[in-house]
């Protein structure tokens, strides 16, 4: 039975399988690779994922979302048709899709996948990822972090041995990762990355930049406007790649945008996410203690990696050229397959040896009178080591006749503990005595799952109390029990009506976007496509399709 590995992305979502071949991407129904991670629920309650989402995005913004990545492990969540949804869920849905596009092209279930995740997504947001994997029907072998399955797929590529540093910048994060491969092994040294940092930050800027020259009033502006305003800034980022400078054209209720943004401009405007970048990138490499000059490649992942200004800002760190991937968009997918396929030991992945880091510094709390909240961060296991590994520290007792230890298990970097993230706790018994009379030993093991084992022992009556630290579930099996049934009646449309709802989608974000005749004309368009396509004698649905597809392809070219 096939692993499925899954890009779960923030702009975009990407099946692969492993092949005796080696990776290959999936397509969906619609025969495109990317699937957008967007959901809308349409006027008859049919729930819509990937590129018909995206464009309701812009005629129904009130029933549509997207970028709900960000949310992965915290309260956030959205209101669509009456219902809330939690970014799990809406996960869920693109999952879901995406395993029914597997299925579809191997012609048997699949159960089992291998998951991206940024490297610096904490304990609660991959914990969220497996809540959207459960509620998908997908069992998670291992969830791997994105540089990670990056670095798997240029490695595998790679025809030499050597030292790559992997730059990925997706749709809303960040991550770097330095890998070394020799001898059919492929170490990873040290990762780093800035979970709230990607493509759409830089397109945010474009939309301040728009708000600042034209004096709109953001917090006035419609569900719909706000929707033209971040998919002309996007138009505009996506055309900045391949332009110097680039008119634009549009309306917002009463108010004419029209100008030209240069390159320039633009690359003003985001200094400050650029700034933002070199950390993570500096960081990793002093990490892994490597010389910037031995580093034999530096490559591009992510589709925001195209933005000129981000190979610009590569070339001037490190004094030359990085290798654009060639295929950006894919490389954390076909990754994930290849993880899949060093589980089982298939093929060409029979000899290969693959290790990771812990991405976070993982540590317990004591105390510090000196510390403006009373105590300070014990670091066990520090960030970017290698697993699997164990490490041991003492610890003494801080009062007279205590008789409990409590160890805090914090994942961070911050030496404040209520800055980090608190995991769970171990407590153990000690006999009351002066302060420092007694002490524990506190190990802590980590291993390439994610797992972390926790043991505390008294060492004056060997004592010991162990608890493990899976990723598994944020939710109870009741809450998993009652996300299940919700899920389950929820209808999403079929993969034979895909296409048609798709093209229907985006001759309504056509509508939505255009004015006076041009309005009128894709209006007539659109009710003479659904009115053929209710015509029970019409039997050549494709030709239907494709012809209404050009049409609204030549529109697009003449009207915008």
């Amino acid at each position: 039975m096939a692993i499925v590995g899954i890009d779960l992305g923030t702009s975009n979502s990407v099946a692969s399988v492993w092949t005796e071949s080696g990776p290959e991407l999936i397509t969906n129904a619609l025969g495109e690779s990317l699937t957008p991670s967007a959901v809308s629920i349409a006027d008859d309650g049919i729930v819509l994922v990937g590129r018909a989402a995206a464009d309701r995005l812009i005629s129904h913004p009130e029933r549509s979302v997207a970028s709900f990545k960000r949310w992965m492990g915290s309260t956030n969540s959205t209101n669509l048709a009456g219902k809330t949804w939690r970014a799990e869920e809406l996960s869920a849905l693109v999952l879901k899709t995406l395993k029914e596009d597997v299925e579809a092209k191997l012609g048997e279930e699949i159960v089992e996948a291998v998951i991206s995740v940024p490297a610096y997504f904490n304990d609660p947001q991959r914990k969220a990822t497996l809540d959207a994997a459960k509620l998908a029907g997908l069992k998670v072998e291992r969830l791997i972090n994105e540089p990670t399955a990056a670095a798997l797929a240029h490695g595998l590529e790679a025809a030499g041995e050597g030292r790559f540093l992997i730059l990925d910048l997706g749709g809303g994060t960040f991550d770097v990762s330095l890998l070394h491969k020799y001898e059919n092994v492929m170490e990873i040294r040290a990762s780093a990355g800035d979970s709230m940092l990607g493509g759409n930050d830089f397109r945010d800027v474009i939309v301040e930049f728009l708000v600042k020259r034209h004096d709109l009033n953001a917090t006035t502006l419609s569900a719909i406007e706000r929707a033209r305003l971040l998919r002309e800034a996007e138009m505009l980022k996506f055309n900045l790649t391949e332009q110097s400078e680039v008119a634009y054209d549009f309306a917002l209720g009463q108010t004419n945008c029209a100008g030209e943004l240069t390159r320039t401009e633009f690359e003003t405007a985001a200094a400050p996410l650029l700034r933002r970048m070199r950390a993570p990138i500096e960081g990793a490499v002093r990490d892994a203690r490597v010389d910037p000059g031995k580093i034999d490649q530096i490559v591009l992942v992510g589709g925001a990696t195209r933005m000129p200004l981000v190979r610009s800002l590569v070339t001037r760190l490190f004094g030359r050229f990085p290798l654009v991937h060639a295929r950006p968009d894919h490389a954390i997918s076909l990754g994930a397959a290849v993880q899949a396929g060093l589980k089982h030991r298939r093929g060409a992945l029979n000899e290969i040896i693959m290790t990771d880091v812990c991405p976070f510094t993982l540590g317990t709390a004591v105390l510090d009178t000196r510390a403006p909240d009373g105590a300070i961060l014990s670091p066990i296991i520090e960030r970017n080591a290698v697993v699997p590994i164990s490490r041991e520290n003492h610890y003494r007792t801080a009062s007279n006749r205590q008789t409990r230890v409590d160890i805090d298990v914090l994942q961070g970097e911050n030496m404040r503990p209520s800055q980090n993230v608190l995991i769970g706790k171990v407590s153990v018994a000690v006999p009351p005595a002066p302060a420092g009379a007694e002490s524990v030993a506190v190990r802590f093991t980590y291993d390439i799952n994610g797992a972390l084992e926790v043991e505390v022992k008294v060492t004056s009556t060997g004592l010991l109390e162990r608890k493990v630290f899976r990723n598994q579930s944020n939710l109870s099996d009741a809450e998993l029990d009652k996300s299940f049934a919700a899920l389950a009646s929820i209808k999403l449309a079929p993969r034979d009506q895909q296409q048609n709802r798709s093209l229907i989608a985006r001759a309504e974000r056509l509508y939505a976007e255009a004015l006076g005749p041009a309005r009128e004309h894709i209006a007539q368009l659109l009710l003479q496509f659904e009115t053929a396509l209710n015509d029970q004698t019409n039997h050549d649905l494709d030709a239907l399709r494709s012809a209404f597809a050009e049409t609204l392809k030549q529109f697009e070219r003449t009207v915008f």
